[in-house]
């Protein structure tokens, strides 16, 4: 790819520092702020006033809609000035007024993966990973080193707890606040967050046969509903539960959670 500086770029109202760099097919619309040590990939569309910080790595035929903010520095107390970047892969949109920071030393980088959408208000906070094909809906507020895997779906105005891990084809619930893991395939929602089923709808949408669901179903019974603790419910699944791909993950996921999985879904009683 070849890429040129974009201070040769007749955009007469956009700021774009001359050691920024681009495709040659980059549209950057007025009123855009781009600062030095910035690489954007061809196709990729900067709508106006989008402000593009130090740092930014951004992926081919990305759209990133007005008032966005990529790249800033860190709001945690603890950095530095280290030299940091944001990793923004193909295919990826940004709705207005999105924030994506920059990371720490802990792992000096923060990372949007393909084919991802981030909608108006997200936050994305330092050293967070964010697979590919992930949906956040709007003002979704993730906080330092969280993890989302691929294919998951966090719903609008949810605030997610530093250092949580969002497991692979997971949705969460628009509102919920999430202070525990979300295992892979669940759905979770209510407060305090619970599980409520498996994403049986949008595994089938993505190809997962229904027998295959009906498995990974009959590991969520023994995980949740089965009256088991966590590490009861691991064993039995070792034991008598066929391996699959579906269930090692499962079981991975436990096996590093370092907050602990959500609880199950349990209905206040009168006394």
């Amino acid at each position: 790819m070849l890429f040129r500086s974009t201070a040769i770029m007749n955009q007469p109202l956009a700021y774009v520092n001359p050691q920024a760099k681009s495709a040659s097919n980059v549209v950057i619309e007025p009123f855009v702020s781009m600062d030095k040590n910035v690489i954007i990939d061809e196709g990729t569309w900067i709508g106006s006033n989008v402000t593009i910080m130090e740092g930014a790595r951004i992926g081919k035929n990305c759209k990133i809609f007005p008032g966005a903010v990529i790249s800033a520095i860190p709001q945690d107390l603890k950095f530095a000035g280290e030299e940091t970047i944001v990793k923004i892969g193909n295919n990826v949109v940004i709705r207005a007024f999105a924030t994506v920071n920059r990371g720490t030393k802990a792992s000096y980088e923060t990372v949007v993966g393909d084919n991802t959408l981030l909608m108006a208000y997200v936050h994305i906070a330092h050293d967070c990973v964010v697979g590919n094909n992930v949906i956040i809906a709007n003002a979704a507020m993730l906080a330092g080193h969280v993890i989302v895997d691929d294919w998951a779906i966090i719903g609008g105005m949810v605030p997610i707890h530093q250092f949580c891990h969002i497991g692979t084809h997971s949705i969460i619930g628009g509102g919920s606040g999430v202070s525990k893991d979300v295992p892979p395939y669940t759905k979770a929602a209510r407060e305090p967050l619970s599980y409520v089923g498996v994403n049986s709808i949008g595994l089938r949408r993505r190809g997962f046969s229904t027998q295959v669901i009906n498995k990974i179903q009959d590991i969520y019974r023994i995980i949740y509903l089965k009256g088991y603790n966590v590490s009861q419910a691991v064993e039995i699944i070792e034991a008598k539960v066929e391996a699959t791909p579906e269930r090692d993950e499962i079981l991975s996921f436990i096996a590093n959670s370092s907050r602990g999985i959500m609880k199950g879904y349990s209905r206040m009683r009168d006394k």
